[in-house]
């Protein structure tokens, strides 16, 4: 029989499963503020680890080629077994052998180039401007990433003005239904405007929905910066606010021409290329190896092979005199590779120049934007006080108070639109000057490493 403490027990046990479940179901929530976002990003985001990878690929590549100056040893071993594939007669024995036998042999030689004719100093060339490169890139992943957060973490708090906006049109028009269907009611004014406000409304609450749409896109998209689950609800503790910037535009691209990864890269690109010029044209010169060696070993010999010793000393050169034109066509092309290495280095620097202006204007158009749009607000705002007192005193229309409604919305989303675009501008700005980011202490030491590393000669 189903007892009254059997039923009991089935509700704690159903209760406890159910709270289980929503601590699984619903969805984290996670408090942060511009820098928490950045820092997040720099530790978590796979392009931040993507860079430390390619630097450490291109340190690996820098030291294969300082390598290539030292010595070399070869070790071979090689054991094999063989004899007639027919008996044949041995002599004085009147028998017959196939002869059958084991042989090992044992070499050791050690060589170390002398003269390559410029390939391995051109090929260290080549791998030390790729590794100052990619140290580089690492910092400019730094950078592009600080302003992936930051635009993500700008985008949010838009998304969530903007999504207010819209419940704040969608309050005053809902409670400007309720006094026009009032005075309706009354027999004070027409059905048409009951019609309108709804219609209004109706309006709004589709602005809304799309607002908020807009919002929970903008919030997963910055969770996937900051390597959080998707479905994070995140609070965020900043809004946008205007602070002056001080720099004029000749400050800015002073700055950029001396910071911006992306020029140091460029010309770097340039020694790499003359680097591998340098190699194609070694194949028109010789090559001189000293080398050094011993070996062990012959027919008859026991495993491993330590008898019947011999030794060499030796210095040997190489020299190609005749390719059918191949070194030729390499040296040809390796040259138009440096041409347009130098014309990519050439355009680097009229892009760079052409971002920062870019960015700047930008930012002094919405800065004005920010004062203008102010004034629109307030303005706004008195006019759909009016209109509404108008109307409720009988002497305005309801139209007056929709347009001005919605004027009065679309004030305030200038403005905050200003205010984003000042902020996004900004950090845009910042970008293109190269401004350098605050690291994550984790990876600070390596980053100090890497940028001495890489200015030794």
């Amino acid at each position: 029989m189903f007892t009254y403490k059997k039923s009991k027990k089935v509700l704690v046990l159903t209760a406890a499963l159910s709270v289980l479940c929503s601590q699984s179901v619903f969805a984290e929530t996670l408090e942060l503020d511009l820098d928490d976002a950045i820092q997040r990003a720099l530790m978590t985001n796979p392009a931040i680890k993507i860079a430390v990878s390619e630097k450490k690929a291109s340190r690996a590549d820098l030291n294969a080629a300082r390598a290539g100056r030292g010595i070399s040893i070869d070790v071979d071993h090689k054991s094999g077994r063989g004899g007639y594939a027919d008996p044949q007669p041995v002599t004085g024995t009147g028998t017959f052998s196939k002869n059958l036998g084991n042989s090992h042999s044992n070499s050791i030689t050690a060589s170390i180039p002398i003269y390559t004719g410029g390939q391995l100093s051109g090929t260290i060339a080549q791998a030390k401007a790729g590794y100052k490169s990619s140290v580089l890139g690492e910092s400019k992943a730094y950078i592009d990433m600080k302003k992936t957060a930051t635009d993500g973490y700008f985008g949010l708090l838009q998304a969530g003005n903007l999504e207010n906006l819209s419940q704040e049109s969608v309050d005053q028009l809902a409670e400007h239904l309720k006094n026009v269907q009032a005075q309706y009611d009354v027999g004070v004014v027409a059905k048409v405007d009951v019609l309108r406000s709804e219609v209004a409304l109706a309006n709004a609450q589709q602005e809304l929905i799309q607002a908020s749409n807009t919002y929970d896109v903008s919030e997963a998209s910055l969770n996937k910066v900051i390597g959080t689950p998707l479905d994070t609800t995140l609070k965020l503790k900043d809004t946008l606010q205007y602070n002056p910037y001080e720099n004029d535009m000749q400050y800015c691209l002073d700055y950029a021409s001396m910071h911006r990864p992306e020029l140091e890269q460029s010309r770097l690109a340039v020694d790499a290329a003359k680097g591998a010029v340098k190699v194609a044209k070694s194949g028109f010169l010789p090559k001189v190896t000293a080398s050094a060696g011993e070996s062990w070993g012959g027919s008859g010999s026991n495993w491993p092979g330590d008898d019947k010793e011999n030794w060499s000393v030796g210095i040997g050169a190489t020299m190609n005199i005749f390719d059918s034109g191949v070194t030729l066509s390499k040296v040809h092309s390796a040259e138009e590779k440096l041409v347009q290495a130098e014309e990519t280095y050439r355009d680097t620097v009229n892009s760079v120049e052409l971002e920062v202006r870019s960015n700047y204007l930008n930012l002094r158009e919405a800065e004005k934007r920010i004062s203008t749009t102010q004034v629109a607000v307030a303005k706004a705002e008195e006019d759909f006080h009016i209109a509404q007192v108008r109307y409720m005193a009988g002497v305005g229309t309801n139209l007056d108070v929709i347009d001005a409604q919605v004027a009065l919305t679309e004030a305030k989303t200038n403005f905050v639109n200003a205010l984003y675009d000042y902020n996004t501008s900004k950090i845009a700005l910042e970008t293109s000057m190269g401004v350098p980011v605050a690291v994550p202490a984790a990876t600070t030491a390596l980053s100090v490493m890497s940028t001495a590393v890489a200015t030794e000669e």
